[in-house]
């Protein structure tokens, strides 16, 4: 796969959407690795950090996300589809990791049997399969993707969709990231 944008042209404010255990947090924290952005899990900005997934109340979570996205450069992983468009009228770049909902429930039912600690979680150890989550990636998860493809080609800034691991791994190998896992 040739990948026709490069990481510089994408900027110092990278947006990476997808759907869940598409592998956002993993390329964020290896393109924030090569490039020294820093980076931000918008998941640790919605959820309370040391729970299990418990959110924060949305105007902490909404003040949190405004400082975050008001920072001159970052990489930013996480959806979040009601603050989305204040962070792509900021962003230089957007990333979207277009992956299928089989090896995104692959993905997740993999991350909660793993022994690593999960990258862009709550630090609370391992994650355990639930029926929530296994609904929100097999329902919900399909409806947003939708979305997020129509977005990503109306927009206007440097972007870049990557739809399997095979995409995903060509063009960490062609920008020279190392992914953590």
């Amino acid at each position: 796969m040739d990948i026709s944008v490069s990481l510089e042209e994408l900027g110092h404010r990278i947006c990476i959407l997808g759907p869940s255990n598409s592998g956002k947090s993993t390329l964020a924290s290896a393109i924030a690795a090569k490039t020294s952005l820093p980076l931000i899990h918008l998941d640790q900005l919605h959820h309370q950090l040391g729970t299990k997934w418990i959110p924060r109340k949305p105007e902490d979570f909404h003040r949190l996300h405004a400082e975050a996205v008001n920072t001159e450069k970052w990489v930013m992983d996480g959806n979040y589809t009601k603050c989305l468009q204040q962070r792509l009228a900021r962003a230089t770049g957007l990333i979207l990791l277009n992956v299928s909902m089989p090896l995104a429930l692959l993905r997740y039912i993999k991350r909660c049997y793993s022994s690593s600690p999960r990258i862009g979680g709550l630090y609370t150890g391992k994650d355990s399969v639930t029926w929530e989550m296994l609904k929100y990636i097999t329902l919900t998860a399909p409806k947003n993707q939708l979305r997020h493809r129509e977005l990503f080609c109306h927009s206007t800034l440097p972007k870049v969709m990557l739809k399997s691991s095979r995409d995903i791994s060509a063009c960490c190998q062609q920008w020279g990231l190392e992914l953590l896992r």
